[in-house]
């Protein structure tokens, strides 16, 4: 049997999130390369196009998450946990988070595409010249450092590979100097 027959029979041929009957569509969700029935959903235009594009999101056409979040299908568990996250800041869908559980492996799914996190109030890196640091950049001192416990100076113009940030405080990167892991004040960097 086909992947479109066997989501038309699961869904009885209605959005799985809304349920909606007219113009549906089969949306494999991401992280989903291999097109699995496990992996993928029927939803209608209205809720595919509100998932692919979040500036058209109507709030209240989501409302409907209140029944589908409770779905045995995990595909559909996971993109009604993905939009309550993108809707958080309404009210009502921080409640419906709160009495939705996932799994572990669940909710490294439904986090892979990065909706819960608070890109507001998200920790920023920035180097001396205001532009964001990111995990893995390559950055330069532009003043001598004193490595305290280490003793020896990191000289102005010393290149920092693939540097590493702190989750915690957003004036500290970590990186290897002279063979030394240290901790780096991000206003005596510039990235390269």
């Amino acid at each position: 049997m086909s992947i479109e027959r066997e989501i038309q029979k699961r869904s009885g041929s209605a959005c799985e999130l809304c349920g909606a009957t007219e113009k549906l569509a089969i949306y494999n969700v991401p992280p989903n390369h291999d097109n699995k029935l496990e992996k993928s959903i029927h939803v209608c235009n209205t809720c595919l196009s509100q998932i692919e594009d979040p500036e058209s999101m109507d709030v209240n056409h989501w409302r409907c998450l209140n029944d589908s979040m409770w779905s045995e299908v995990k595909a559909v568990q996971i993109v009604a946990w993905r939009m309550l996250h993108r809707l958080k800041k309404e009210g009502w869908p921080q409640d419906l988070l709160d009495m939705m559980y996932l799994d572990e492996d669940d909710l490294q799914w439904a986090a892979a595409t990065g909706e819960a996190e608070d890109k507001e109030n998200a920790i920023k890196h920035l180097d001396v010249n205001g532009v964001q640091l990111q995990a893995g950049d390559s950055v330069v001192l532009i003043k001598d450092l004193n490595v305290k416990g280490a003793g020896f100076v990191a000289k102005r113009g010393t290149p920092v590979r693939n540097i590493t940030l702190s989750h915690d405080n957003a004036e500290h990167i970590e990186g290897r100097v002279n063979g030394q892991h240290i901790v780096i004040i991000t206003k005596y960097v510039k990235k390269t």
